[in-house]
């Protein structure tokens, strides 16, 4: 299988497939708490069955082209995960997303895999309009979507109900003539 480097450091970005759900689950476990403050994932992923059962639904996804799903190895242990939670080519849209373990925070891994995973949207597949959609209490993710040259298009307010309680989101996005000017620039 296939893995594109992230950089100096030996990470790298590769598919998260069903195969993987026992090292996926034992990612899950060791940020459980912290991927669940903003994220509804560690309260999907909560034994063997159901890792499967997730990486199963983004294999289908990806297969009807629909959404991709790819992890984030750092000295060869999975710590995160980029993905395309919904795309639509006809349309030319596409959600992105993230999660990090603890350990990995801080490193720019969300930011460089996130590169990768735009490039690969708008070059090979078409997309117009690449957006993330974060609670507006993550500032991390925030920066995220800052280092990525997206723009704040708006709130929903208290549109997202996590754990009991309601949160605002925030919605950026790229397109693609600014994606392509960006890094033509830099």
């Amino acid at each position: 299988m296939y893995a594109i480097s992230l950089g100096d450091d030996g990470a790298e970005l590769c598919p998260l497939e069903p195969w993987r759900a026992e090292e996926f689950l034992v990612h899950i476990d060791r940020g459980r708490e912290f991927v669940g403050q903003y994220n509804g994932l560690p309260d999907v992923v909560t034994d063997l069955e159901s890792s499967r059962a997730f990486l199963q639904a983004y294999a289908e996804k990806a297969a009807a082209d629909a959404g991709r799903l790819y992890g984030i190895w750092a000295d060869g242990t999975l710590v995160g995960a980029v993905l395309f939670r919904r795309m639509d080519v006809g349309q030319g849209t596409a959600e992105a997303g993230c999660w990090l373990e603890p350990s990995a925070v801080g490193k720019g891994l969300v930011t460089r895999a996130v590169r990768v995973i735009i490039d690969w949207a708008v070059e090979e597949r078409g997309i117009h309009r690449v957006e993330w959609w974060v609670s507006a209490a993550n500032a991390p993710s925030i920066a995220v979507a800052r280092r990525l040259g997206m723009t704040r298009d708006g709130v929903l307010r208290e549109s997202c109900l996590h754990r009991g309680k309601r949160h605002d989101e925030e919605i950026w996005s790229v397109l693609a003539p600014e994606w392509r000017a960006a890094r033509q620039a830099s």
